[in-house]
């Protein structure tokens, strides 16, 4: 094996503990949310500083990688995709960041888990959660086959989050209250929705580097 080859699958390597880090806070800010679990959400907005570490030195690293070794093709459309891809984890970290320190804020503990229901907030980190997971899978196999179904996912995130202002709004109305309480949860399920957009934004990273194909601004994603 080159050594090029080592550096590429070391960059790699660590790529995917950055990416599994991510998907564990996803996992933990569902269950810190649902459960207005304040400790779970104090250890996920400790382990951000974890996540932001793993991006400076895959970026430092790829940076290092182009200068010292100018790749060409697929290689070159790897290491870019890389880069990207971790910023993109990073900035999904953040959202999970966000909504825990909504529910270590603890003010909006009143709003029934029926509501919550309602709005389908579990199913969406489900969903977001499989993209991401799913997007995992992809470039690890480097398989795109995938690809197509994670993007229409983002359609069901897209759905639920547009659903749940009509219903926020018909429950603000009768209990005007909770006016801030519902504004705080319409950001918590918009940080949701972003989500989503990242995980079909990491999709397209890895289809420009396995197919070469660009799929940004384009209509038909699939």
């Amino acid at each position: 094996m080159k050594y090029t080859e080592k550096e590429l699958i070391g960059i790699k390597e660590e790529v995917s503990q950055m990416w599994r880090l991510v998907i564990s806070q996803l996992e933990k800010t569902k269950q810190s949310y649902l459960n207005n679990d304040i400790e779970l959400a104090r250890e996920i907005v400790s382990r951000e500083k974890r996540v932001n570490t793993f991006e400076l030195k895959i970026e430092s690293d790829c940076e290092n990688y182009i200068a010292l070794y100018n790749p060409v093709a697929v290689d070159l459309r790897l290491v870019l995709s890389l880069i990207n891809i971790c910023k993109t984890l990073e900035r999904i970290a953040d959202f999970a960041d966000g909504i825990s320190r909504h529910v270590i804020a603890n003010k909006c503990e009143a709003l029934t888990s029926e509501l919550k229901e309602e709005l389908r907030i579990e199913t969406m980190f489900d969903v977001v959660i499989e993209m991401l997971t799913d997007s995992y899978v992809t470039l690890e196999s480097e398989n795109t086959k995938l690809s197509g179904k994670i993007l229409v996912k983002d359609e069901m995130v897209d759905e639920i989050y547009h659903d749940s202002v009509k219903i926020l709004t018909e429950y603000l109305t009768q209990h005007p209250q909770q006016i801030e309480c519902g504004l705080k949860t319409m950001l918590v399920i918009r940080k949701i929705e972003r989500m989503g957009d990242h995980c079909s934004n990491i999709v397209e990273e890895i289809v420009f580097y396995i197919d070469a194909k660009v799929l940004k601004h384009t209509k038909n994603k699939e």
